[in-house]
């Protein structure tokens, strides 16, 4: 296998979809495995779409995801420029060599014209008109006009695009390394417009340039493009570019969670989930779209959730660190089909990550919540913490919100506890229990636990008669992690403060 090189190209004219972090995470590790190089190229030939701070939007999602460019705007290799705004002079030279070879051809059609001939069509019974072989020579561009014309035209400035010129009844042929053969024929593709009024290349013409002059060997992207292969495979061909073709492999869509269409902002906004990667701010509107760094998710749970969307490694294992996502990653093992977005799984690998962090890590994180919060506390402490809750969290901030007790006393009681557990002997028991504590010098787990195992022996009562009880006085909720545990952690003095509160609270 040659070199490989691959590229993640986006457009700025928004937010970065997970189906786009998708594209890009499939091109890392397709590169990574093959000690290839993977390149970031912006594709902004589309100015009118242009968003302000899309561009840098991208570059810093990526970051946080992890995906790193061996080449791009801010690590210029020899293949650059790699903002396509800053290539503008690069494409006419090949648009024109289209047009002196036969390949394509000046269109002067105004908007109304081209409007009308739309029109025109449907009238006949055309369903989805088309500038292509049939239309072309009722309408105004080299072909149908002369020579003498089109250079006047051109000469007083006339405003122009440049067309592909499609040929009549051919099949091109695409191998898709995802999808296998397939095949179309020209009489189904239309004249598309590869280079623009603005002097600006479309998509088509400005990428098949580029992956052509950065020796890119295999592309990857998603299955919306799939319709424009053909194109681009005959624009290698009439460029002189055929030994150089790159791989083409096209992408399942990600699906919406029923499985009934493309996964888009609406669904997540319905349904209570990010769609993008990090938070976005419309510069237009001013409105805000959740990301899945500010909802908490870290970030290599997030791209071993967006690996499993479409390929699976044909084995049980489902935690995969970036490095064995690179070694077990294959095109073949991509699905054809689309793949449903499960939220309640994308949860459920956050879960597991923040499980296999150090409380260290988990503390310095833990800590920030805290702060916000007015809490000042000792990473000791808050890592012990994390050791007794991590277990039951999805989120750091679950910590917070779920462990509150172990940095505040409870100010209320939960109701359903109380009227199922606090009886009319509850108040005598957590007094005497308090009594017997009193008295443990090393006030660890272990000898509180002691104690309360010899009370409840002492008088002859079940667990269930007095745990939901103490539990209930240190934290105020009917469960959680051991309850021995948290004693030890809040210290004897904070303990016995706690029990004392419930006893004149819960009457």
């Amino acid at each position: 296998m040659p070199q490989v090189r691959v590229r993640f190209a986006p457009s700025p004219t928004g937010p970065l979809h997970i189906g786009g972090v998708r594209t890009a995470l499939y091109n890392y590790l397709f590169a990574k495995k093959y000690n290839g190089k993977i390149i970031l190229r912006i594709e902004d030939t589309d100015q009118a779409r242009f968003v302000k701070g899309a561009e840098e939007y991208v570059i810093e999602s990526l970051n946080w995801c992890g995906i790193n460019f061996d080449e791009s705007i801010v690590a210029e290799g020899k293949f650059g420029p790699y903002r396509q705004s800053d290539r503008k002079e690069i494409y006419e030279q090949y648009a024109q060599q289209l047009v002196d070879d036969g390949f394509a051809y000046y269109a002067f059609d105004s908007s109304e014209e081209l409007n009308q001939m739309r029109e025109r069509m449907k009238q006949a019974g055309v369903p989805s008109p088309q500038y292509n072989s049939i239309t072309r020579s009722t309408m105004k561009n080299s072909i149908s006009l002369s020579e003498d014309e089109t250079k006047s035209r051109i000469k007083n400035g006339d405003q122009y695009v440049i067309r592909i010129r499609m040929p009549r009844n051919e099949e091109v042929k695409i191998n898709d390394l995802i999808r296998g053969w397939v095949v179309v024929n020209t009489n189904n593709m239309d004249d598309k417009v590869i280079f623009k009024s603005d002097g600006m290349p479309t998509y088509h013409l400005a990428n098949v340039v580029d992956d052509y002059l950065m020796n890119i060997s295999h592309v990857i992207r998603g299955e919306e493009w799939l319709p424009s292969a053909p194109l681009h495979l005959l624009l290698y061909k009439y460029l002189g570019w055929e030994s150089k073709t790159p791989e083409f492999a096209h992408l399942p869509l990600i699906l919406k969670p029923d499985g009934n269409g493309k996964l888009s902002k609406r669904d997540g906004d319905r349904l209570g989930f990010p769609v993008f990667p990090t938070e976005w701010c419309n510069p237009e509107t001013g409105d805000i779209s959740s990301g899945y760094r500010e909802s908490g998710y870290i970030p290599e749970a997030f791209i071993n959730m967006l690996a499993f969307l479409g390929w699976n490694p044909g084995t049980t294992q489902e935690i995969f660190s970036i490095n064995e996502l690179i070694e077990a990653f294959s095109l073949d093992r991509v699905g054809k089909a689309g793949a449903k977005f499960d939220f309640d799984k994308t949860k459920w690998f956050n879960q597991q990550y923040l499980r296999r962090k150090s409380n260290k890590e988990l503390s310095s994180n833990l800590q920030v919540i805290l702060k916000k919060n007015g809490i000042d506390k000792d990473n000791k402490y808050i890592e012990a913490v994390c050791e007794q809750l991590k277990e039951r969290a999805t989120f750091v901030n679950d910590m917070w919100l779920e462990g509150g007790y172990f940095f505040n006393a409870p100010i209320s009681y939960d109701d359903k506890t109380v009227s199922k557990k606090w009886k009319n002997d509850s108040p005598n028991l957590l007094l005497e229990l308090k009594n017997k504590l009193v008295l443990i010098e090393d006030f660890s787990s272990v000898n509180i636990e002691e104690v309360f195992k010899g009370f409840l022996i002492e008088k002859n009562i079940g667990m269930g008669k007095l745990l939901p009880v103490f539990r209930l006085s240190l934290t105020g909720l009917g469960m959680g992690p051991s309850l021995f545990n948290i004693a030890s952690l809040i210290g004897k003095e904070e303990t016995l403060n706690r029990m004392n509160t419930a006893l004149n609270n819960l009457k």
